[in-house]
């Protein structure tokens, strides 16, 4: 498990339209598993979980991406990696998560 978290400034709903195109135009594998979205008052928060085929581990790899965003304040966006790893009792070869974090940093 591979974790990035940022704060950024812009439109809420273009920020988090440019990760979820960036992420399934970046790889023909990435997909869109599910996402959901909540508004509470002036809070608005967004969350996706995607996944691909990482061709270095020979797995599928997860990527769950939080925003947040209270009022018109910054927004907080939290990147969390699974899969990607092989070994049955240690984590080895987590090549294919860091690359699905990097992704994320390029396209913020």
């Amino acid at each position: 498990m591979a974790k990035f978290e940022t704060v950024v400034k812009g439109d809420f709903n273009e920020v988090v339209k440019r990760i979820e195109d960036g992420i399934i135009n970046g790889s023909f594998t990435a997909s869109l598993e599910e996402s959901s979205n909540f508004k509470i008052g002036d809070a608005l928060c967004s969350v996706r979980v995607f996944e691909r085929y990482s061709y270095t581990g020979s797995n599928r790899v997860s990527l769950s991406v939080t925003f947040f965003q209270n009022s018109n304040s910054d927004i907080l966006v939290s990147a969390i990696t699974s899969g990607g790893s092989q070994g049955a009792l240690f984590k080895i070869n987590t090549f294919g998560e860091e690359a699905f974090l990097d992704k994320i940093k390029e396209l913020l």
